[in-house]
């Protein structure tokens, strides 16, 4: 069987990554539960995040960031 004619799976057909794919999952699933298990992921799906500039070859003071920034 050659690569052409593999099944390729339906998020790869559709030209998204798996990553993608499982956010839009994720979303759908969080959006369907009920109150206060809504609330409670809402919470959860925050992401928070370091990020560092770098001069001289030396990393600066890396400051802490969330995804709403």
């Amino acid at each position: 069987m050659s690569a052409t004619t593999a099944a390729v799976p339906f998020w790869r057909a559709a030209g998204m990554t798996y990553i993608g794919y499982s956010n839009i999952c994720a979303a759908l699933v969080r959006n369907c539960l009920k109150e206060p298990f809504k609330s409670e992921a809402a919470s959860r799906e925050k992401v928070h995040f370091s990020v560092a500039k770098w001069a001289d070859g030396k990393q600066e003071k890396p400051t802490v960031r969330t995804d709403d920034e």
